[in-house]
Order: structure tokens, then C-alpha cells, then sequence
């Protein structure tokens, strides 16, 4: 019997693609100006992302390229490149919004991640449409199930810092969850006992 779930997911490559543009719309909403909270919000958001996009890449996308692409320099040096930007993260965790090395450090990782996409969008994503076509969607449906299994780890971090990055939406959305939940309690006085 085929996979359905496979038939229907989005390929692997579209996934990080998104990926990829989620990421740099985080980038985008992170100003020097920004209050602390925010910035801090921001900056562990992208930090997350990051990090369950490089392991999901280094768990399904690059053994699956490296069977189709022997000694390829741009794949030999993405797991290195994604090794330098842990290392930018792990110091960007030990030190908070306060410190004044903390704006100049998200840009520097901002600068990393903008060549590794560079070299993903430009030559391993293309290499693999061309290499991989058959199995793109059931790559696609793998890399799902496991970024579910990641998420699945960290709901209260993910949570908090969607909360502090887009602290609008969260007001609206939470105030509209607490006006459905009041409208749809029995009022004190309303109920009518029935005495025929």
C-alpha cells in the first residue's frame, strides 16, 4: 500500500526553503532599538529554528544528498559551517540583551547563516531536485515527523519566545480565547429553574 503522508508532504527541499525564509523574517524583525525582551525573544526564537534546522538537515538532508553527491565541497562544508553557528549561539545564550557585544553577535550569526543559505539555495538544493526527485516527498514527510519529535521537546521555550517576538498578536489572540471562553460559560442569574 503506498504512503499517503509521503504522497502529500511537501518535498524536503520546499520545507527548507521555508525554513530558510522564516528565519530571515526573524532577522528582519530584530532592531538594535528594540526593548530587551523583545530582542531576547527574538534572538532564542531564531536560535531554536536554527538549531532544528541544522540537525533535521544533518539527520535526513545530507546523508541522502551524500549518496547522490560524492566529495561536493559546498555539502562537505555545511556541517562545519553549522558548527560555527552553534558556537555563535552558545555565546549568544551565555550573555542577555544588556550586554553591548549582544546586537554585534546576532549580526555576526546573522552573517553566517546568510552565506550557508546562499550555498544551500544556489547548489544543494538544485543538486538535489536534479539527484533526488523520486524521493523528495518522502524525504519531506521524515523531516515532518522528526521536527514534530523537536518540537515536541521544547513547547514551553517555543511558547514564551513566540510570545515575546510577535507580542501584538499574542494580546489579540489570548484576549479572543478569553472572550470565547467567557462567552461560552452560563452567567450567574441567567439560569431559570423550571417550576411547572
Amino acid at each position: 500500500m503506498p504512503d499517503t503522508t509521503s504522497s502529500m508532504s511537501p518535498t524536503i527541499t520546499s520545507m527548507i526553503r521555508l525554513d530558510h525564509m522564516h528565519v530571515l523574517a526573524a532577522f528582519h524583525r530584530y532592531h538594535a532599538d528594540s526593548p530587551w525582551w523583545r530582542k531576547r525573544a527574538i534572538v532564542n526564537s531564531t536560535c531554536a529554528a536554527l538549531e532544528i534546522h541544522a540537525q533535521l538537515e544533518e539527520e535526513i538532508f545530507y546523508p541522502a544528498l551524500a549518496t547522490v553527491l560524492t566529495d561536493d565541497p559546498t555539502l562537505s562544508k555545511s556541517r562545519p559551517e553549522h558548527s560555527e553557528m552553534r558556537a555563535t549561539i552558545g555565546r549568544l545564550r551565555t550573555m542577555g540583551p544588556e550586554n553591548a557585544a549582544y546586537d554585534g553577535l546576532f549580526q555576526q550569526l546573522i552573517r553566517e547563516v546568510m552565506h550557508h543559505v546562499a550555498d544551500e539555495e544556489t547548489v544543494l538544493l538544485p543538486a538535489a531536485e536534479r539527484a533526488l526527485t523520486g524521493e523528495l516527498r518522502s524525504l519531506g514527510a521524515r523531516m515532518t515527523r522528526r521536527r514534530l519529535q523537536l518540537l515536541g521537546e521544547r513547547p514551553r521555550e517555543i511558547a514564551v519566545n513566540t510570545a515575546g517576538t510577535f507580542p501584538v498578536a499574542t494580546f489579540v489572540i489570548a484576549s479572543l480565547a478569553v472572550l470565547g471562553i467567557t462567552h461560552c460559560l452560563p452567567k450567574s442569574g441567567r439560569l431559570r429553574r423550571d417550576t411547572d
